[in-house]
């Protein structure tokens, strides 16, 4: 059996864990019901290592580069792959496209060797359908300052850092345009909620 893996990506504050809760709501609701999980942090050890990585002190982007990886391999082991193993649904927020994205381009650092890197630890793993809320970094700013929950180590980055993440993901879409649906994120959420929708259930009528 092989089930149906999906992820959400995007800049901070683009909407991804909304998007992602309210399609697990659609498919429970449809009698699917979905493995939702995150990265970093779907498993004990990932919240450990997303505390380091989130709220912990300066971080060298090469060690930045190998907990995300170090988090990912775990993941996709215990996690992800024996959910699809079982025929399940699996919604996760943040995955391979993030550390290309984030220390690829945001970090300056090789996007090919992070890429790599989340190859082997992933052991090739793709999803069959990305969905990339793109945002203005600017925009992405002024919703969390809204929000006033305080930023976390990657948030408070200045705007040409999350600027070239940005970049990152667009590039990545434009390179694989079958997986990627990239979606304006300063739509309103119904309106969005409704593009994914309707890629999904092509994707299960298959």
């Amino acid at each position: 059996m092989t089930g149906l893996f999906i992820t959400f990506e995007g800049g901070d504050a683009s909407g991804k864990s909304t998007q992602s809760r309210l399609l697990s709501e659609w498919l429970n609701d449809r009698g699917i019901q979905p493995v939702f999980t995150r990265e970093p942090g779907g498993t004990e050890l990932g919240v450990e290592i997303r505390r380091l990585l989130l709220h912990s002190g300066h971080v060298s982007p090469r060690a930045e580069a190998l907990l995300y990886a170090a988090d990912r391999a775990h993941h996709v082991e215990t996690v992800v792959q024996p959910a699809l193993d079982r025929g399940e649904v699996v919604i996760q927020d943040r995955y391979i496209d993030s550390s290309i994205a984030y220390q690829g381009a945001g970090r300056v650092l090789d996007a090919h060797e992070i890429a790599n890197l989340s190859a082997w630890a992933s052991n090739g793993l793709l999803p069959k359908l990305t969905v990339l809320l793109d945002l203005d970094p600017a925009t992405a700013k002024q919703r969390l300052t809204t929000l006033g929950e305080g930023f976390d180590r990657l948030e408070s980055e200045k705007l040409d850092f999350h600027t070239r993440v940005r970049d990152g993901f667009l590039s990545l879409a434009a390179n694989d345009p079958e997986r990627f649906l990239v979606l304006d994120a300063s739509q309103p959420i119904e309106v969005l909620a409704t593009a994914i929708r309707a890629r999904v259930e092509s994707l299960l009528a298959r």
